[in-house]
């Protein structure tokens, strides 16, 4: 069972996900905001961590170089996910760390996959 952290501030956005994700067989926590995704850090580590990049106080591509820069988290697998689907976007978010990159509004019937794929690949 894949244990996955949903950082996203949108509780719909994060009540959908969770959902999608459960019924896939993932375990699934979900944080707000960037403060909170680094103190659930700090206690758990999940497969995988599914990052929103508009949060409210610290933006998800930040969050993600400083996740990258800290030896306890540099090996998380990170995939965006985000509301900007433009190639600059998708480019940001590699750059930033981002192993896979996701546009909103999901694709139900397809999340699951794609977060098997990008795990798979790493």
């Amino acid at each position: 069972m894949l244990f996955t952290l949903i950082v996203e501030d949108n509780p719909a956005n994060l009540a959908l996900a969770s959902r999608v994700l459960e019924r896939a067989g993932h375990r699934v926590a979900g944080v707000a905001t960037a403060a909170q995704a680094v103190d659930f850090l700090t206690r758990e580590r999940p497969d995988l961590v599914l990052m929103d990049i508009g949060l409210p106080d610290i933006d998800g591509l930040e969050l993600t170089r400083r996740l990258r820069a800290d030896p306890a988290t540099s090996g998380l697998t990170i995939v965006a996910l985000t509301a900007h689907a433009r190639r600059e976007d998708e480019a940001a978010a590699r750059d930033a760390g981002c192993d896979g990159f996701i546009t909103k509004p999901i694709d139900t019937r397809l999340l699951a996959g794609e977060l098997d794929r990008i795990l798979a690949s790493k």
